[in-house]
Formats: structure tokens, sequence, C-alpha cells
């Protein structure tokens, strides 16, 4: 039986339109560690000033995403994506002429944190739940992260390029303009009609008439939900802090800019790699295993970088190997949401999980830029990304994966 929902275009389609969403609205954000040190250098900022601006960012996008999930599970997705990419456009053009921290902490903070939290891969992870096959979801959940993990690949090299060759503040333009093709792109996601009739939403979503309230009222007291959600923080601490802050680790070691670039983008295409493994594997596994094995393998992969002597090629060694394990926490993340709550609101609790990861990626970009300016040195910050990556093993250990029980039949 297809228990996929309506939909307008074929399952081809729809996976290509979010992934090249995906691509294009991951990529500026991956590169944003380029702009530290010739912002800094040119205004004289510290790089705890550019770093609370990304820290702002990773806040606000994580903490939009439960409302834009929201909206987008009750009015589509179309409308939400499109606002977020304007806003996102917006926030790198103020970011682009900001002179000072109060104009790139709304630039940077702001505008790109609200705008990524309305049209980067969380709503398209959720709008392939609701419109694609039960059997297409999985794969097309890790073909989603691989597509912005390819964005990472692709927009740091060209950014560094681009600020060679146009300057940093024309750079920031030119990927502000990269954002226009997902307006057209949002069309093949429209979810809308999906919320036409309560009965076949609620059919759909193997639930009863359920309010936004009962639904977070269910997740935070189930016990496997909360589990997921605080290991998702470890994921973002650890992303956050790597992307901003790993281009200028690498200049302070005495390494051109052109390793912290390249660093990035291999980081982006192990991660293509590493995402559809991942989503391969979370149909073949008990998905709080894989999540255990991955947060374990970022933890062994940062100790053994920090404790060898910086150079190009443990650089780039790091790029790979953390690069599998970079966002293939996802696919078994937004599964394990899907399998225990179904699709209704599966966009509004994914993103409740996904802000766990973004106070997560705010602490460590935050405390990336704090420590180092207090003791020139990112090592604190880089032992801490370690523990937590050993606690997140253990923590997803004891998730439970069946759907929640409910008090009401339920239908087969």
């Amino acid at each position: 039986m297809n228990t996929a929902a309506p939909r307008s275009y074929a399952p081809e389609i729809i996976v290509a339109a979010g992934c090249l969403i995906a691509l294009i609205t991951f990529g500026p954000r991956a590169s944003a560690g380029l702009f530290q040190i010739p912002m800094t250098v040119q205004f004289g900022w510290g790089r705890d000033t550019f770093g609370l601006a990304l820290a702002i960012q990773n806040l606000l996008w994580g903490l939009g995403a439960p409302f834009a999930g929201a909206i987008a599970d009750r009015f589509g997705t179309v409308r939400v994506l499109c606002v977020g990419a304007i806003l996102y456009g917006l926030g790198l053009v103020t970011m682009a002429y900001a002179t000072t921290p109060l104009q790139l902490h709304l630039g940077a903070g702001v505008l790109i944190g609200f705008g990524l939290s309305a049209c980067s891969f969380n709503l398209v992870l959720a709008a392939f739940g609701k419109l694609l096959p039960e059997q297409w979801r999985p794969m097309a959940f890790g073909a989603g992260t691989a597509a912005g993990s390819f964005g990472q690949f692709l927009f740091p090299p060209i950014g560094n390029i681009l600020i060679d060759t146009l300057g940093w503040q024309q750079a920031l333009v030119v990927f502000a303009f990269t954002l226009l093709p997902v307006l057209p792109l949002s069309v093949m996601l429209a979810t809308r009609k999906l919320g036409g009739s309560a009965a076949q939403t609620a059919a759909a979503a193997n639930l009863p008439n359920q309010t936004i309230v009962q639904a977070l009222t269910e997740a935070f007291k189930h016990r496997s939900y909360v589990f997921l959600v605080l290991g998702f923080f470890t994921c973002g601490f650890q992303l956050a802090f790597i992307t901003v802050h790993m281009p200028a680790y690498l200049k302070d070691a005495g390494l051109p800019a052109w390793v912290g670039g390249w660093t990035l983008a291999v980081i982006g295409l192990a991660n293509a790699v590493g995402s559809l493994t991942s989503g391969w594997l979370s149909t073949r596994m008990p998905k709080r295993h894989l999540l255990a094995w991955i947060y374990l393998g970022r933890a062994v992969a940062i100790a053994a970088f920090i404790l060898l002597p910086a150079s190009p090629v443990t650089a780039l060694s790091f790029g790979v190997v953390i690069g599998l394990f970079w966002l293939s926490t996802v696919p078994p993340t937004s599964s394990l949401v899907m399998l225990m709550f179904g699709t209704k609101y599966m966009a509004m609790l994914y993103g409740f999980a996904f802000f766990s990861h973004q106070v997560g990626g705010f602490l460590g970009v935050l405390l990336g830029g704090v420590l180092y300016e207090q003791f020139g040195s990112y090592i604190i910050v880089w032992w801490l990304s370690v523990a937590l990556g050993v606690a997140s093993a253990l923590i997803n250990l004891p998730i439970v994966e069946k759907p929640v029980a409910r008090g009401v039949p339920q239908p087969a």
C-alpha cells in the first residue's frame, strides 16, 4: 500500500528540487568562517565579535525552526521557503556592508539565522516525509542531507576565489544572488493541500485530530524523544565550532588560507558520502546504534586531529574523516522523529530537535571566540567537543525505536 500523501510531482522531481534547495542554502552558511579574518582585520574587531554574530545566527536558526515547521505543517512549505530565502539574502547583503558590530549581528546573526530556519534542509526533510512514499523516505533524507554537504564542498573554494578576486564584500553579495533559485524550486515541495481536511490529515499521520499543544506535550513526555533531542545538541556544537573557527585555527598554525577553505570543502564532499551511507544504514540497523557510533567516531577523530601537528595533510585528512560523520546524524534522527510520532507534525517536532542542535551551535561558536580571546587558543573547546561526543554516544543507546503508545485505537 502506498502510504504517501497526495502529491503533484513525481518522487524524483521532489527529491531533486529538495536537494537543490538544500545545496543552495547550506553553501553560504558553510563558508562563513572564510570571512572572519578579513572582517576582523579590516574593522579591528576581536574574534569574539565575529563569533557572537555567528552564535546568534545558530541560535535563531534553531529558535525559528519549530515555528517555521509549525507554519509549514499548517499552511504549506512554499511560502515558508520563499520568505526564508529572502531573509537569508538580505542578511548576506547586510553583512557585506556592515561597519559596526551591531550591523554585523543584525545581518549575519538575526536575518541569516531566521532565514535559515525557514529555508534550510530541516524544511526540506519534513516536506520529503509528507510527500514521498514510505520506501523513498530514508534514502531521500540521506540525499537531502548529502546535497547540503555538497553545497559545503562547492561554496568554500568558490568563496576563497571570490574573496581573492572581488573582495569579501562582493563575495557576500554574490552569495546572496545564489539564493534566488530557491523561489521557483520551492513550488515542487508544495504541501498545503496536505492540511485540506482534518480527517485526511489525521489518516495520513495515523493520528486522531491532535492539536499542536497535544503533539508537543506528547513528545516532551516521551523519554526517547528527549534523549534524541539532548544528543543532537552535541552535533550542533561540534559542527558550528569547526565551520566557523577551523580556517582561523589553521591560519594560526601557520598554514595558508587555502588549507582552511579546502578543509571545509572536503568535509562537505565526504559528508555527501557519509549522509547517503547513513540514510542507507538507517533502514538496515538500529538507528540508536548508528547514532552512537557516529558520535563516538567524531570524538575519536577530533582527539586525533588536535594531538597531531597541524599540516595540510592532517587538516585535509581530518576533513575527510570528520566529513563522513558530519551530518550523518540527520537521516537517523529525522527517521526516528517520524517513526515515533508520524508525519503530521514532523516539521515542528524535528524543528525542536534542531533547536537543541542549534543551541549547541550557539555555544560552540561563542565559546570558540570568547575562549580564544581569553587564552589565545581553541584547545579547551576542542576537548569539550570530544567529551560531548562521548556523552551523546551514550545518551542515544537507551532510545526505544517504536511508535509512541497512545491511549486511543489506531488504524492499521
